[in-house]
């Protein structure tokens, strides 16, 4: 139902920059955006009725009952922030959830377009986050109303056009200053701001860094491709091949487990 809005508000930006002199969208990767967009969505479609079927099996179970209140939303807004933030941390640091989430980070420009660009297997990574909530009581339609929210509010974050703002909504929101230097690969912004509405976390958790150098967006190494199949997939492809060289189950489970950067020797292919 966002999507209209996404939509314009894009077009927005792309007016803006322009009346200052400057483009923040490039096409062919504006297409790189669209195009996992596209097939994200598909897939949400497809497996959406079967998560919420889930969250509402699990549900039944519940050991706590967490009301439809004003503080019981407020609780379930808060709750889902802090796992989101675990979430996106395991991205960046377990291989196999980086393959979901690489193609987030594939762009090597940062506007509102890229907050779009979303993996197609990212929603089946999520799942293996945020069953527990229904769990302790988080009523499923709860849950997926206040993630819709945090979904739209992180989109908001992904643009050039926002400077920093004023000091308290710096500390306590994850604005886009800090999701700008999220997106860097700039080496002290690597692995940094992993929060999505409430940087506190990030605080609390020792991985918040400012915004101070000029960032350079995308990737340590750019995948230097608009396919929409490759930039879906080429991560998976590599992880799938290095797992056919691993010489152990130890090594394997090094391969799917450990951070991107921290992986075992392999033998040379035959």
């Amino acid at each position: 139902m966002a999507l209209p809005v996404f939509a314009l508000l894009v077009l927005a930006e792309v007016l803006y920059t322009r009346s200052q002199g400057r483009n923040a969208y490039a096409l062919k990767d504006f297409g790189g955006s669209m195009s996992q967009l596209g097939i994200n969505s598909l897939v949400r479609l497809a497996i959406g009725g079967a998560l919420i079927s889930l969250h509402f099996f699990l549900y039944q179970f519940r050991v706590f009952e967490v009301p439809n209140a004003v503080w019981g939303w407020v609780l379930t807004f808060v709750v889902i922030d802090f796992v989101f933030y675990w979430y996106h941390r395991a991205q960046h640091r377990m291989r196999f959830m980086w393959c979901a989430h690489v193609v987030h980070h594939s762009s090597e420009h940062m506007n509102l377009g890229t907050a779009l660009r979303q993996s197609p297997t990212g929603p089946f990574t999520r799942a293996l986050f945020y069953w527990p909530l229904p769990l302790l009581g988080f009523h499923p339609l709860m849950v997926a109303g206040a993630g819709a929210v945090a979904t739209i509010y992180a989109f908001f974050t992904h643009t050039e056009v926002v400077n920093k703002l004023s000091a308290p909504l710096e500390w306590l929101l994850v604005t886009p200053s800090h999701h700008r230097a999220h997106h860097g690969s700039n080496p002290e912004y690597v692995d940094r701001n992993y929060g999505n509405v409430l940087i506190v976390w990030d605080r609390l958790f020792g991985t918040f860094e400012p915004e101070v150098a000029p960032v350079r967006y995308g990737l340590l190494t750019n995948i230097n491709t608009y396919n929409p199949l490759r930039i879906a997939f080429t991560e998976w492809v590599r992880l799938f091949k290095d797992s056919f060289r691993a010489r152990s189950l130890r090594q394997l489970g090094q391969l799917w487990f450990r951070p991107p950067r921290s992986q075992p020797v392999l033998a040379e292919p035959n």
